[in-house]
């Protein structure tokens, strides 16, 4: 195991020298929050793949793949026709309203109001989807090192928060870029060919497992309609998604980038499902399915091979964690407390405080995560609470505010706490797992939404005329310049 562990030292070692790297760079809010909206294409790319497909796409995708055979790839296959849906419908016009986070668009579109409440969903359900994912070290160091699950979430949570705090989305951005290379290349290029080899190619696999195996809806229908509720409209108005998309250089570059970012989201989710029904045919009798992917690859692996397979294990959940852990600081400095405190968020040039005050709350919202994923065991549903949260309580009033003019602030107000009190109030009486928290959750936002803002004032004609110039990206204040008269003689 000598090279497997320099493979996996040596890569750690790079993402720590990678944040150092990207504390040089990050010197104002813009810079250390959205990497200046400066990414291009191919590091818009791989960025935005990287975030979304973690611990859960990866070790999960190919667990479920075991349990369910090619129709396991439904969960990540949702998560990139999320990632399509949002890059190829809105994603330019989230890019050009020059934003941080979620809640600021809610202002903009509603007056101002969105209020705290917005953010504190927000700030949830980053929270939990940090904690899954830093939940996840401890399966690939008890693989790598037989390690306490303790100390491995310490240990692979606490440099995912060096690196952070250190610089950044520009850190973070860097760090992603070499995740995604290392995740194409240990996944897609060497664990997918050496999986349907070792189990001896599809005719084989076919020969030795049920028909149901390679049935394309075997995982069930029902199932495959949750996943679209969850993943694919949670990947609709995530702040961990769209802080990715304001980094963006263009609109043009958030819709094509995206559409290249979820196209190869779907060819990972065959690829998770093919390992996972290759993996059945190798180890049939595997007490859990998420222990697939581990008993694969320290099995059937070659030295040195193993190591980087592993490295890109690390890669997705890393690449997740950090970008859910910098939504997280993002919403819990910019949404919640400068808001209790009554302060107008300042602008990007007052770039050392401004810096100052987001790496500490990437600290200390790094030492949450940290302490919570020790405390909780569940991925599963630790993930499905954060998703729950965020459709049941967000996804409304969000869609509602870029897609239908009449919704007011009271109606967006309503459907948050509506839809977030009957997915808390379903998940304790029908259990976290349970389909009926996000159905009726979103269907009681959807009601209140409606019902409010039909019974309300409609919204400003100011405020609308506001978020009109910004979705086209133009500067309000250009506009209200421009229509000032003109003083004779000029």
């Amino acid at each position: 195991m000598a090279v497997d562990y320099t493979v996996i030292v040596v890569y750690l070692a790079g993402m720590l020298a990678m944040g150092c790297w990207g504390m040089r760079r990050a010197r104002s809010k813009s810079e250390f929050l959205v990497a200046g909206r400066r990414l291009g294409p191919a590091m818009y790319s791989g960025t935005m793949a990287a975030i979304v497909l973690g611990g859960a796409s990866t070790i999960g995708g190919v667990g479920l793949g075991y349990q369910y055979g090619l129709s396991g790839a439904w969960m990540v296959f949702t998560i990139g026709l999320g990632l399509l849906a949002l890059s190829v419908f809105f994603s330019a016009r989230i890019a050009r309203l020059k934003v941080y986070t979620v809640s600021e668009m809610l202002d903009l579109r509603y007056g101002g109001r969105a209020g705290v409440i917005s953010g504190v969903v927000m700030w949830a359900y980053t929270l939990m989807l940090a904690v899954t994912s830093t939940i996840a070290y401890a399966t690939i160091f008890d693989v790598l090192f037989d390690m306490n699950r303790t100390l491995a979430i310490v240990l692979g949570g606490s440099i995912v928060v060096a690196y952070s705090t250190l610089g950044g989305m520009w850190s973070i951005t860097l760090t992603d870029m070499v995740q995604f290379v290392v995740k194409t290349i240990g996944v897609l290029l060497l664990l997918l060919p050496i999986a349907v080899v070792k189990a001896g190619g599809f005719g084989e696999m076919k020969a030795k497992l049920p028909t149901g195996y390679f049935d394309s809806l075997g995982i069930g229908g029902e199932t495959i309609f949750t996943y679209v509720l969850i993943y694919t409209f949670g990947m609709l108005i995530g702040q961990d998604i769209w802080q990715r998309v304001f980094t963006a250089r263009s609109d043009t570059t958030a819709k094509w980038g995206g559409t290249v970012a979820g196209t190869y989201c779907l060819a990972y989710a065959l690829a998770g499902a093919v390992i996972g029904t290759a993996a059945k045919v190798l180890y049939p009798d595997l007490s859990s399915a998420d222990d697939a992917f581990a008993t694969i690859v320290k099995d059937e692996l070659p030295m040195g091979v193993r190591g980087l397979v592993l490295a890109a294990a690390l890669a997705a959940v890393m690449s997740t964690s950090s970008g859910a852990l910098i939504a997280c600081a993002t919403v819990a400095n910019n949404d919640i407390w400068a808001r209790l405190r009554g302060v107008v968020r300042p602008g990007d040039g007052e770039a050392h405080d401004e810096v100052r005050g987001n790496r500490a709350f990437i600290l200390l919202m790094g030492i949450a995560v940290i302490g919570t994923a020790i405390a909780l065991n569940n991925v599963v549903e630790a993930l499905t609470v954060a998703y729950n949260l965020l459709v049941g309580g967000l996804l409304v009033p969000i869609l509602g505010g870029l897609l239908w003019r009449r919704g007011t602030a009271q109606g967006a107000l309503a459907s948050v706490v509506v839809g977030g009190v009957a997915v808390i109030t379903l998940m304790a009486t029908h259990g976290i797992l349970a389909n009926e928290p996000v159905y009726y959750g979103l269907l009681s936002s959807l009601a209140a939404y409606v019902a409010v803002s039909l019974l309300t004032k409609p919204t400003d004609a100011a405020v609308l005329a506001v978020w009109r110039e910004r979705l086209a990206g133009r500067d309000p204040q250009d506009a209200e310049r421009a229509s000032e008269p003109v003083p004779a003689g000029q």
